[in-house]
């Protein structure tokens, strides 16, 4: 897809903190709302790896998803359900914000569901594509801990994640990828890098497919590193909405993704 036209969207996890069960999907429903007034699509969700492109200047994207990873301990939604919205004020840039609500039941033990780590970001493409050069942006962002940890909602600390994105655009292809810089503070933890690579086609005016590899350094003392590989795509169902989805699992360390799962309700605005 074009830089005006989102390419699917990525959602890195986010968890909950304490909120009553009955406000907090009102209030998700009120942000909702307000985020899902018309829009047109980009890259990053559904997918794990991100892309380098923007937005046009006074235009945004939002997203009503849910997402979550069953592995050999339990299963976690990271947003069941969340919202993320993004939205340009400065050209090739945009302000980033996600919302999740977040379910975690480990085996044998009590679940939790709540309100998550509220995420804040903000994206630069510092260098558009040209001849073979492909486009380059950096996407920072703040996880911040609103979500509850005593309930595995949270993460119980300010993380910082710090990467750099490229991609390419070649008729109904898309190629991108990267790598990025997990700040993970806490007793046990890492930091840790991710890296991964996405190729994508347009397959018709209303539906794309892709395919990605990802890897992962361990994130706790101790731990080992993982690697992964999901599909997905975005199909468009009316006007600006196009439903987004994907799935996917390890292929090393497979214990802690046996099944993984994106999908979302996007538009443009």
């Amino acid at each position: 897809m074009t830089e005006s036209g989102r390419e699917g969207a990525r959602i890195d996890p986010v968890r909950d903190a304490p909120l009553d069960l009955l406000r907090a999907p009102a209030l998700l429903l009120v942000f909702a709302s307000l985020l899902l007034a018309p829009v047109g699509a980009l890259a990053g969700p559904p997918f794990e790896t991100d892309d380098p492109f923007s937005l046009p200047i006074h235009t945004g994207e939002s997203y009503l998803f849910a997402a979550g990873t069953h592995a050999v301990d339990g299963t976690a939604w990271d947003a069941g359900p969340g919202i993320e919205a993004n939205y340009s004020l400065i050209p090739n840039t945009f302000f980033h914000l996600v919302i999740p609500l977040s379910f975690n039941r480990p085996n044998g033990e009590p679940s939790g569901y709540g309100l998550g780590d509220t995420e804040l970001g903000f994206k630069w493409l510092f260098l558009k594509q040209s001849g073979n050069r492909p486009s380059v942006a950096t996407f920072p962002f703040l996880e911040l801990p609103t979500g509850d940890e005593s309930r595995g909602l949270g993460s119980g600390k300010v993380q910082a994640y710090l990467p750099l994105w490229l991609g390419k655009e070649s008729g109904p292809w898309t190629t991108y990828g990267g790598a990025g810089y997990r700040i993970n503070p806490g007793v046990g933890n890492r930091n840790w890098w991710f890296t991964g690579i996405l190729v994508q086609r347009q397959l018709s005016d209303r539906l794309y497919m892709g395919a990605e590899v990802f890897h992962q350094t361990a994130d706790v003392v101790g731990g080992t590193s993982s690697t992964g590989a999901s599909v997905g795509g975005g199909l468009t169902i009316a006007g600006p909405y196009q439903a987004l989805f994907s799935v996917g699992r390890n292929v090393q360390q497979v214990d802690a993704n046996r099944f993984s799962f994106y999908a979302a309700l996007y538009r443009t605005f």
